[in-house]
């Protein structure tokens, strides 16, 4: 029977991170997941590499440092994959924020940026705002212009295990883990693989199942209390109509929320929905499909009605964000990962939540985690400097 360090499974952002940081610190390290590579939540999001501007209106400001930080790390250790994107954000004479308070946000977005070019942002002249063709004019006193960041999220993230798979990590694809019996030392796994029964004894387990994280931990025997959570799903339209000139960042017209249009493959992409669940199973909903064109055609009204819009969909994702149980809207709601691990067992380790753009940091503060349970070993690469894509 195979015996090694670390056995992580779920190979989405944050299991490749954490896979790749630690077999770069020397650990033996595999990974599992039992689909593909990316199959969930870190294919299925918004495609951005981006600080959260909308994260400050929730006092969230390290979450925004954090990733405004990764933001700046990303773009220069994966060039070929994450790119510098304009942002737009048109001010209306209705409009729940004022020019004032998003000028604020953006100055402040830009300090905590620093240091970065990409910090800084302008106020458009009003003879350029037919940039964006058949965006809604009347009414709209301002358009400010800042900066971020787009991906593919699917390519990120097998370019992340990639690395840890040239750092000596096993990597196993179609592969469900299903019994963990813990003890005194580490964890005996049991998992399938194309049908075939196999065991594995690691030293210390790291769950990055995401929204299955919970169904993981309910395997695992003596049988430990997990937290509740909620499942949140976030959809996205990829719409036949060809892709805005930059990204826009849009105030919904129902509610709070800010919803972005977005260019994807020469086309235009819109999300994202925040719609609670009963199953970590993402589906799209009719009533998703209609949040989003509405909002569209409230600032388009040019491209017809809903009916019309309906018929352009080319096709449509959805991710899952675990969220912990509370009473307040999802949209204020911290997005800063969270990591379980209990007295009783000590040698699994749980992550809950987190963000595409900071999964590197993730991965920094899982390692120090691990450090502590198994002692450091002698580092075979630096990490940080290792190029991705």
């Amino acid at each position: 029977m195979k015996v090694l360090d670390l056995l992580i499974v779920g190979a989405g952002i944050n299991g490749a991170g954490i896979a790749q940081r630690a077999a770069a610190a020397g650990y033996s390290v595999m990974l599992l997941d039992k689909s593909t590579i990316a199959a969930g939540t870190s294919s299925q999001s918004s495609k951005l590499i981006h600080g959260g501007l909308r994260y400050l209106e929730s006092g969230q400001l390290p979450l925004v440092y954090e990733a405004l930080k990764a933001r700046r790390e990303l773009l220069q250790l994966a060039p070929s994959l994450v790119h510098p994107v304009k942002f737009y954000i048109p001010i209306y004479r209705d409009s729940r924020r004022s020019a004032f308070t998003i000028r604020a946000g953006l100055s402040l977005y830009g300090m905590l940026s620093q240091p970065d070019p990409l910090g800084r942002f302008q106020s458009i002249p009003a003879q350029a705002w037919t940039q964006f063709p058949g965006l809604k004019l009347a009414g709209m006193t301002h358009l400010f212009q800042y900066w971020d960041a787009q991906t593919d999220d699917k390519r990120l993230t097998e370019a992340v295990v990639a690395s840890a798979a040239a750092l000596g990590a096993e990597v196993w694809q179609h592969s469900e883990c299903t019994a963990i019996q813990h003890d005194a030392k580490g964890c005996l796994v049991q998992y399938q693989q194309h049908g075939v029964a196999h065991e594995v004894y690691c030293h210390m387990l790291v769950n990055t199942t995401g929204a299955w994280v919970n169904e993981l931990l309910a395997r695992v025997q003596p049988a430990l209390t997990a937290p509740a959570i909620e499942w949140v799903q976030g959809s996205h339209l990829l719409l036949d109509l060809p892709a805005p000139p930059g990204i826009l960042y849009l105030e919904s017209c129902f509610d709070e929320r800010v919803v972005f249009v977005m260019p994807w493959h020469g086309k235009t992409l819109l999300g994202t929905t925040e719609t609670h669940c009963d199953t970590p199973e993402p589906q799209l909903t009719k009533e998703e499909t209609y949040y989003l064109l509405g909002i569209y055609c409230h600032y388009f009204p040019l491209a017809g009605g809903t009916d019309t819009l309906e018929s352009k969909i080319i096709s449509s994702f959805s991710g899952m964000r675990v969220l912990p149980c509370g009473s307040s809207s999802a949209f204020s709601r911290t997005r800063e990962v969270q990591f379980l691990s209990q007295p009783s067992h000590p040698h699994i380790l749980s992550l809950y939540g987190g963000k595409l753009t900071t999964f590197r940091s993730t991965a920094k503060q899982a390692l120090l985690r691990i450090e502590q349970q198994l002692g450091r070993r002698q580092w075979v690469a630096d990490v940080d400097n290792l190029q991705l894509g």
